[in-house]
């Protein structure tokens, strides 16, 4: 992961500064690896990942997609989300504007201003959305955010066009072809699920059961918070996340994978995502997350069960 891109640059930096903390403010350049951005697809072609895509996979879209200050993200929906329930965008936990949670923080319910450039399917802009509530954020297990925004989805919907992308409450699968679709960037990345890191750590971060790309996923800095989407479905299976960038072991821009034994492997260059799949179950009527619920295995703020 990385710190932000400074939300209006006169030059592309990179550089190698890490997650810094708590100090980050919406001006940290997300993670994703330091990789040139030549490999990945423009706006309005398809992803160039040197494979063919698969009889029956639905071809790559921006429709839903967001772009933040400094990271990407999507417009989501539950499987079980109503037109009329608000809204939700969806972004990593170290893309959240006050700053980069701390292992074993979770934030719930606080209130926020944030906005997104929504994007239709060739990346143009379909309009602003606001948010007006961080939902849930955090750094451990996972990395994600989800905002509330101040319009439903039906609202969205009839002022855009564009509808949201559903979260899947299906597991990834191995093997198959998913698109890393970037906002910020208006670029999308295509590979496949190379297959699972048990543990995946980086700095103070510890994440479960993380997806892992086969390498033509070289995602950058600023594809933070994508949406992974399994090419056959439609669905999002991950959110993006990070990439080993210099060989490093378990150390900042550099994850390394621990499997049950403790045993530890290093794959530089190879990027990451955190599964999606469990949000759903925490999730009922009206959009209203409720960490108690059955099958909800998000971690609570400390002090609750």
């Amino acid at each position: 992961m990385r710190k932000p891109l400074l939300a209006t640059l006169t030059t592309l930096t990179l550089g190698t500064a890490a997650l810094a903390g708590t100090t980050a403010t919406a001006t940290a350049v997300p993670s994703g690896g330091g990789q040139a951005a030549s490999a990945v697809a423009t706006p309005g072609t398809q992803p160039d990942s040197g494979t063919a895509i698969p009889a029956g996979a639905r071809a790559a879209s921006f429709a839903g997609t967001v772009a933040l200050s400094n990271c990407s993200g999507s417009l989501v929906r539950m499987p079980n989300s109503q037109p009329a329930d608000p809204a939700l965008v969806m972004t990593n936990g170290h893309c959240l504007e006050t700053g980069f949670p701390s292992a074993g923080q979770v934030i719930t319910g606080k209130s926020s201003t944030r906005s997104f450039t929504l994007l239709n399917a060739s990346a143009g802009s379909a309009g602003t959305l606001k948010a007006n509530e961080v939902v849930y954020s955090t750094m451990t297990d996972t990395d994600v955010t989800l905002y509330r925004l101040t319009k439903t989805y039906a609202q969205i919907q009839q002022s855009s066009g564009i509808a949201p992308l559903t979260l899947s409450s299906a597991h990834p699968v191995q093997g198959h072809a998913v698109n890393v679709v970037s906002g910020y960037w208006k670029k999308v990345y295509s590979c496949s699920v190379d297959g699972f890191a048990y543990r995946l750590k980086e700095g103070q971060w510890t994440w479960k059961d993380a997806v892992r790309y086969t390498p033509e996923c070289q995602v950058i800095g600023g594809t933070s918070g994508s949406p992974v989407i399994d090419t056959m479905t439609g669905e999002i299976t991950a959110i993006n996340n990070t990439t080993n960038e210099s060989g490093g072991q378990c150390t900042l821009d550099n994850p390394c994978e621990v499997n049950e034994q403790g045993a530890v492997t290093v794959r530089k260059g190879i990027g990451y995502a955190e599964e999606t799949y469990g949000i759903p179950a925490c999730f009922t009527t009206g959009n209203k997350l409720n960490l108690a619920a059955a099958g909800c295995a998000l971690p609570k703020p400390a002090g609750t069960r």
